[in-house]
C-alpha cells in the first residue's frame, strides 16, 4: 500500500480527534498534509504542530485572522472561512479527504473534493441526508469512492464488498441485486424502553449519558431522540441505493452488531466489533487493506448476550420523522436536519423541554414545501430558510 496523504476536515472533533491517533499509529501508511476546525483553534495548533501539517484551515473567520497572527513564521498556510474547507478539500497532494465536519457546512467541502477527485471517507451524515443525490451522483460522475465512517454504514459497506447488485438497480446504479434489506442497529441510548410520561422532564445531563459509546453532544442527543437513527437510514438509501422500504431499524442494546444485510435467498450477512469508533475509521482509511491496530478484539464469550427490538416510533418520533422526511424526498431531508439542529441547541440550553425536539421539527417539515430535485442553491437555500422556522416556533412556543 503507498503513503496516503490525508486532510482531515473536523480535526477537532470527536471523530477527528480518534482519525489523528488512529493515523499516529501507522506513519509509514499516512502523512497528514491539512486540517480543519471551525474555530477551536487551540487545539488546531496542537495538532498542526504534533503532526507537522502544511496547511489548516479554520471556518470561522474572526478566529482563522487570529490563527493566522498566532502561526506567523511557524511555515503553516493559514486557509480562512468555508472558502478554506473548499480549497484543503481539494488540495492537490491529497489522496484522501476524511469530512468530519459538523452541520451543512460538511456539504460543499465535499462536493469540492469529488469534483477534485479525492477518495471521501464520510463521517458527516448531513451531506448525505441534505444532499445526498448530488454527493452520489458526483462521486458515480466522477469515479470516486464514498467510504463511509460511521459504525452502521461501515458495517454494511463491508457486508456488500463482494459486489452484489440490487433487482431493478438502474443501469450504472449502485444498488445490489442479491440484497432483499439492509439492517441498521442502534443501542436505543439512554432512554431505550421508557415511555413518553417518563421522558417528560429528562434533562440534558442525563440524554448526555450514552450507554455504550463516546460521542459529541449533539449526536448522543440525536442518538436518545432516535433522530440518529433515521439520518442513518436516509445516508443508507444514498450510500447503498437502497429504497427506505428496504431499510429495517432495530433496537441492539449492546453495540456489538453494527450492521446487517439480508440476502434474497434468506442469509444473513453481519458486521460485529467493540463500540470503537477507531475501527471504523481504520477501515475507511485504509481501504481496501486490512492491517493489525493496537485494539481489543472483540470477546463474543464476554458479550455474553445478543438481543434486538424493533423502535418504538411513537415514543420516539423523531425516527418516524426522519423516515417520512427521506420518503419526500428533494428538500425535505434538508429541512428535517436544519429544524432538529435548533431543536437539539434548544433543548441542551434548556429553552424546550425533551420531547419538544421531535415537535419542533414536524413543524418546521409542516410548513415546508418539497422541492423534487433540487441543486446546491436550492438545499442551503431550504436548511436556512428550515433554521429560521425552527428558531420561530422555538422561541414562541416555550
Amino acid at each position: 500500500m503507498d503513503r496516503k496523504n490525508v486532510v482531515v476536515l473536523g480535526s477537532t472533533g470527536s471523530i477527528g480527534k480518534q482519525a489523528l491517533e488512529v493515523i499516529g499509529w501507522f506513519p509509514d501508511r499516512f502523512k497528514l498534509v491539512g486540517l480543519a476546525t471551525n474555530q477551536n483553534i487551540e487545539l488546531l495548533e496542537e495538532q498542526v504542530a504534533a503532526h507537522g501539517v502544511p496547511f489548516a484551515a479554520v471556518a470561522d473567520l474572526a478566529a482563522a485572522k487570529e490563527f493566522g497572527r498566532r502561526s506567523r513564521g511557524s511555515g503553516v498556510v493559514c486557509l480562512p472561512g468555508p472558502a478554506g474547507l473548499k480549497e484543503l478539500a481539494s488540495l492537490p497532494d491529497a489522496d484522501l479527504i476524511l469530512v468530519a465536519v459538523s452541520g451543512i457546512a460538511g456539504l460543499v467541502p465535499t462536493l469540492e473534493a469529488i469534483s477534485s477527485g479525492k477518495t471521501v471517507a464520510m463521517a458527516n451524515k448531513e451531506a448525505l441526508v441534505a444532499g445526498g443525490s448530488l454527493v452520489m451522483s458526483a462521486a458515480e460522475s466522477r469515479g470516486v469512492q464514498v467510504i463511509p465512517v460511521d459504525s452502521e454504514h461501515s458495517a454494511i459497506h463491508q457486508c456488500l464488498l463482494r459486489g452484489e447488485r440490487r433487482a431493478g438497480a438502474r443501469p450504472g446504479g449502485r444498488g445490489h441485486i442479491s440484497v432483499a434489506r439492509l439492517i441498521i442497529t442502534g443501542s436505543g441510548g439512554p432512554f431505550h424502553g421508557m415511555t413518553g410520561e417518563q421522558l417528560r422532564d429528562v434533562t440534558p445531563e442525563q440524554a448526555l449519558r450514552h450507554p455504550t459509546w463516546q460521542m459529541g453532544a449533539k449526536i448522543t442527543i440525536d442518538s436518545a431522540t432516535l433522530m440518529n437513527k433515521g439520518l442513518e437510514v436516509i445516508e443508507a438509501r444514498w450510500l447503498f441505493d437502497v429504497d427506505y422500504p428496504d431499510i429495517e431499524v432495530l433496537i441492539h442494546p449492546q453495540s456489538i452488531v453494527h450492521g446487517l444485510v439480508v440476502y434474497q435467498d434468506g442469509a444473513v450477512i453481519a458486521q460485529l466489533g467493540r463500540p470503537d469508533m477507531r475501527v471504523p475509521i481504520q477501515y475507511a482509511l485504509m481501504f481496501p487493506e486490512r492491517i493489525a491496530n493496537r485494539l481489543e478484539p472483540l470477546d463474543l464469550a464476554g458479550a455474553a448476550q445478543l438481543t434486538f427490538a424493533k423502535p418504538d416510533l411513537e415514543t420516539f418520533h423523531c425516527l418516524a420523522l426522519a423516515i417520512e422526511a427521506g420518503k419526500a424526498g428533494g428538500t425535505m431531508p434538508a429541512v428535517l436536519n436544519a429544524a432538529n439542529e435548533v431543536a437539539v441547541m434548544g433543548f441542551l440550553q434548556g429553552k424546550i423541554p425533551f420531547l419538544s425536539i421531535a415537535k419542533v421539527v414536524e413543524g418546521a417539515m409542516s410548513s415546508h414545501a418539497v422541492i423534487p430535485s433540487p441543486g446546491l442553491d436550492e438545499i442551503l437555500n431550504a436548511d436556512g430558510c428550515a433554521r429560521q422556522v425552527a428558531e420561530h416556533i422555538l422561541s414562541s412556543r416555550w
